[in-house]
């Protein structure tokens, strides 16, 4: 017996791209405007009214259709796709230890002008106590 999967419940999708952006249901709800319970009803229904999910989409960063057209297959293909070293350029343009030490030689500089002007504050509180 075959069981047929419901890929359509808006619920279970709003659910899944909250969990992938790292959302809470509470926090999910707080930019709703309404209560934790009323954001997992939400995610339990397998239709939500247009304008409601509107909202869902707007709290979320995504579009209403990136909702109802979001497959999770799509996701994952997305993400297996950077290891195609095809699609982008893995090269690297600098020489990242010339990048260290110029970084190195800059907190240098700092720490001697931070250093200088440490100096020059003691320099003139000795000469502040001397006129007394």
């Amino acid at each position: 017996m075959q069981t047929k999967t419901k890929n359509n419940h808006i619920g279970r999708k709003i659910s899944r791209i909250r969990e992938l952006r790292g959302m809470k249901q509470e926090t999910l709800a707080e930019e709703l405007g309404i209560s934790q319970q009323a954001v997992s009803n939400i995610e339990n229904s397998e239709k939500v009214d247009d304008a409601k999910l509107e909202e869902v989409a707007k709290a979320l960063g995504v579009t209403k259709e990136g909702i109802q057209q979001f497959n999770e297959e799509s996701i994952f293909n997305y993400f297996n796709s950077f290891h195609d070293s095809s699609a982008f350029n893995t090269h690297c343009t600098f020489n990242p230890l010339d990048k260290l030490m110029d970084a190195h030689e800059e907190n240098k500089k700092l720490y001697e002008r931070l250093v200088q002007a440490e100096k020059d504050k003691v320099a003139y509180l000795e000469q502040l106590l001397k006129k007394k």
